[in-house]
């Protein structure tokens, strides 16, 4: 394994081969740290949450037994992404007004105006 922490970074979900202590993310093979939406582009529930990390931790579970590596975490990655989409045009998902960039980087919000 590696002696380097693994990562993935994407628009809205962030994972590492790593444990958060202190506020330090440090070295574990053994554990990955899932970062869901860091810049708070979205608004969030307990049930969506809840939802992401359940998939988080089945898509991981489908990779038992597979080397884990920047390729293996980066498609865990992009699927969250996918999911995360999937959540916001469902509508489970919306926008925060008081982000501190609005791009709609997921697509233009679902209005009444825009259907």
């Amino acid at each position: 394994m590696s002696d380097t922490i693994l990562k993935c970074t994407t628009r809205h979900v962030r994972i590492f081969t790593a444990v958060v202590e202190n506020d330090d993310l440090i070295l574990d093979n053994d554990n990955l740290t899932l970062d869901i939406d860091p810049d708070n582009e979205f608004l969030w529930d307990d049930d969506s949450i809840r939802k992401v990390q359940d998939y988080f931790r089945e898509l991981v579970d489908s990779q038992e037994g597979n080397e884990l590596s920047d390729y293996s975490l980066r498609k865990i990655g992009s699927l969250l992404e996918d999911f995360i989409r999937k959540l916001l045009k469902e509508g489970e998902l919306s926008y925060n007004p008081n982000s501190r960039v609005i791009n709609y980087s997921m697509g233009l919000p679902r209005t009444q105006e825009l259907l």
